[in-house]
């Protein structure tokens, strides 16, 4: 059974520790569809998926991280959202496991996540997906995401990316 839940200091210790060790294979699928297909280097990689990264994240107040579990104990993904002060909501990431794929937990994430953030008011929830990500985009587009934008951007690796900006207005939903 899995379970979505907003990680705990300890969760996000595991979380750091699993994501590190799947990204050291540089032929898994966790590192080729999250790393190299941006071409992240490996150093900004580590430092982003560090303990100390993921642990200044919540403590901040400005960004949530969620956990599917399976048996309340084996991570099987994750979702990190991060806070504006306009009432919008990034949604950073949602990374399932690859023996967790085509579950349903990247949908559960979503469901939690706007569930919460309805809650508390917020009005939008945006994302980014790579321009090329069509999975991702179909994925966003299926739950009610809006196409707004299609910016080419920095990195905060030295490299350019091309993305898809969506919205997803809660008060229409």
């Amino acid at each position: 059974m899995i379970t979505i839940n907003k990680a705990s200091k300890s969760s996000i210790r595991a979380l750091s520790k699993k994501l590190l060790n799947l990204l050291e294979d540089k032929t898994g699928e966790v590192y080729l569809d999250n790393v190299a297909k941006f071409g992240i280097p490996d150093e900004y990689v580590k430092k982003a998926f560090s303990e100390v990264t993921l642990l200044e994240a919540p403590d901040s107040g400005k960004s949530t991280i969620y956990l599917a579990l399976e048996n309340r104990c084996k991570i099987a993904g994750f979702a990190q959202i991060n806070h504006n002060d306009n009432g919008t909501t990034e949604l950073d990431r949602i990374v399932v496991f690859p023996e967790f794929t085509r579950q349903g937990i990247g949908t559960r994430f979503l469901s939690r996540i706007t569930q919460d953030e309805r809650r508390k008011g917020t009005k939008t929830i945006m994302v980014n997906a790579g321009k090329d990500e069509m999975h991702a985009r179909r994925f966003y587009e299926k739950n009610g995401f809006i196409r707004t934008k299609e910016p080419t951007m920095d990195t905060p690796w030295g490299g350019r990316i091309s993305l898809v900006t969506y919205q997803l207005k809660l008060n229409e939903r």
